[in-house]
């Protein structure tokens, strides 16, 4: 299997409260390759962004390395007293981001909107 490498898609939504919310997309594999994709584009933000929105739905493969990644942003983002909501992970993912304690930091959701309506 060739990695597809990580792509990430970063725009701002509005759920309905006005405020605005960044999303990141990601998209093909994430691995140990990834941490430009995943921590710079996260790093890339700024402190004055409050809420995120992880959107896994495009991700074909996330190994161990790939949630490693992950878990930094998430603890990076905890620090600056940022909240992540997260969605589009597989019921397989769904239990691996649990068992891991990545739900420490976000709340796992089944689609963009019930994500969305966690901020409140």
């Amino acid at each position: 299997m060739q990695e597809q490498g990580t792509r990430v898609k970063v725009e701002e939504v509005s759920c309905g409260s006005g405020d605005p919310i960044t999303v990141l997309r990601f998209s093909g594999d994430i691995t140990s390759a990834s941490q430009t994709a995943v921590l710079g584009n996260y790093q890339g933000l700024g402190t004055t962004t409050r809420k995120i929105l992880l959107d896994f739905s495009k991700v074909e493969y996330l190994n161990s390395s790939g949630i490693a990644l992950v878990i930094q942003m998430m603890i990076a983002a905890s620090k600056q007293g940022q909240v992540i909501q997260t969605f589009g992970l597989t019921p397989h993912f769904q239990k691996v981001f649990t068992m891991v304690g990545i739900t420490k930091y976000t709340k796992l959701h089944p689609d963009e909107k019930s994500a969305c309506a966690a901020f409140g």
